[in-house]
């Protein structure tokens, strides 16, 4: 009995001196990356996990959805973080190419979260903006030094999520007194990144990662080389938060004819060839609520430019409550005039084409429109302007607030009443502000 102890002993002891022998340490981790989990800043990483992630994977588990399936993805790309921060130590400083596929998981993440925010709005558009917004946060590793374009780790932990309080904020207004769950994982969400996040850095990296100066070469610190005759990588995404090649802006200045447009509808002389919403257009009193086009509609698709791939056109209210302006192409004279402060209009696909809202509403969503136009009156809430290129916007009343997001080119005209609008932007280029001045109201910048 006690032989045979002593043999299954010996082997025991063999094995782990054969592992050790191949550069794998007890625990079945590389050499060396054993060592490097148990460093105080790998630890402190585990307890900032511990202490704030946990807060915001318990509220999305009662919410279910997609706000669990943002929150998996925002706690797999900390996940990923901490895994590069672990390489980091084990890896020497790579040049900024390499630096860029060094960082490419945790892009591949990011990138899925901002997959979930594309396309149509869904009912928890807010929470999916708040939470990929926020993932900007992570590039701090990716501080190299004052040249290198980025704001110190501190300062760009604290930047990035002002990007994303924008509409974070937005969730704890909504559901205040609608639902506390969502109150709670917005408040999570926010205490990750702060203090969480933010004091991390602060106490472990406020100059930023430091590299191993005798590690192995960046090219093979994340993945091992394929072996012979496997097939080759896919290439990368062709966007990246790590990129440094500069986007394709449009241009800055205001289009002669929509500033045209504008300057005619200021005139006000606007009523003159407008197309105007009657009563058997409003969904309440239409009898075809299938929007199916008739066939006769059809065999004038390939000539009419106001028919959009995305589906046809569509200028109606929904359910009473939400004015739908979609996929409108060429029409320079559409008009919302039987409106009220209790309805919202939502504008999505629309291109070269120019909208006129008669009334005041509660609130106006602009969302990836190309070269549109619109001009309202008063709005309740706000006017936000979300995934756009080219679009011009006036406010000939008062609005509380204006948005831009993700948008590239956009024109904002202010009338005197609006002057005191706050404006707010996020990953956007090209944004003017226009307001009348002198007698005749010529728009200046």
């Amino acid at each position: 009995m006690e032989a045979k102890l002593i043999e299954r002993l010996e082997a025991a002891v063999a094995r782990l001196e054969s592992l050790s022998a191949g550069g794998i340490s007890a625990r079945g981790l590389p050499d060396g990356v054993d060592e490097v989990s148990s460093d105080p800043s790998i630890l402190a990483f585990d307890d900032l996990m511990a202490q704030y992630a946990a807060r915001v994977s318990a509220a999305a588990e009662k919410i279910g959805g997609q706000v669990l399936d943002v929150t998996k993805l925002v706690l797999e790309a900390f996940s990923v973080q901490k895994k590069l921060l672990i390489e980091i130590k084990q890896t020497q400083k790579p040049d900024m190419a390499g630096l860029v596929e060094f960082l490419k998981p945790l892009n591949e993440v990011i990138l899925k979260v901002n997959a979930m925010t594309e396309g149509r709005r869904s009912d928890f558009f807010n929470h999916l903006k708040s939470a990929g917004d926020s993932l900007s946060a992570l590039a701090w590793i990716a501080y190299t030094g004052k040249d290198c374009g980025m704001s110190m780790p501190i300062a760009h932990v604290e930047e990035s999520w002002q990007m994303a309080e924008f509409y974070n904020n937005k969730v704890l207004v909504e559901y205040r007194n609608k639902d506390q769950i969502h109150v709670e994982w917005a408040k999570a969400l926010k205490e990750l990144y702060l203090p969480g996040l933010r004091d991390y850095v602060k106490s472990h990296y406020p100059l930023g990662p430091v590299w191993s100066a005798s590690g192995k070469k960046a090219s093979s610190a994340l993945s091992k080389a394929p072996p012979p005759g496997a097939p080759a990588p896919p290439p990368p995404p062709p966007a990246s938060l790590f990129s440094s090649e500069p986007s394709q802006p449009s241009s800055s200045n205001p289009k002669q004819g929509m500033s045209a447009v504008f300057q005619e509808i200021s005139s006000g002389n606007v009523s003159v060839g407008l197309k105007k919403v009657t009563a058997d257009m409003k969904t309440k009193n239409r009898t075809d609520r299938t929007g199916v086009v008739s066939a006769s509609g059809k065999e004038t698709h390939s000539s009419s430019p106001s028919f959009s791939k995305a589906g046809p056109p569509k200028l109606e209210l929904q359910m009473g409550r939400k004015w739908a302006v979609e996929n409108q192409i060429g029409r320079k004279n559409l008009v919302i005039d039987d409106c009220d402060a209790k309805q919202s209009v939502y504008i999505y696909g629309c291109k070269d084409s120019v909208l006129q809202i008669q009334g005041k509403v509660n609130n106006i969503t602009i969302d990836k429109c190309t070269k549109m136009g619109v001009a309202f009156k008063d709005v309740v809430a706000a006017c936000e302007v979300v995934n756009c290129n080219g679009v011009e916007v006036q406010c000939q009343g008062s609005a509380p607030t204006i948005s831009v997001d993700n948008t590239s080119g956009c024109q904002l005209y202010l009338s005197k009443d609006s002057l005191g609008t706050s404006i707010t932007t996020a990953k956007s280029s090209e944004i003017n502000v226009l307001v009348p001045t002198g007698p005749d109201g010529d728009w200046v910048s």
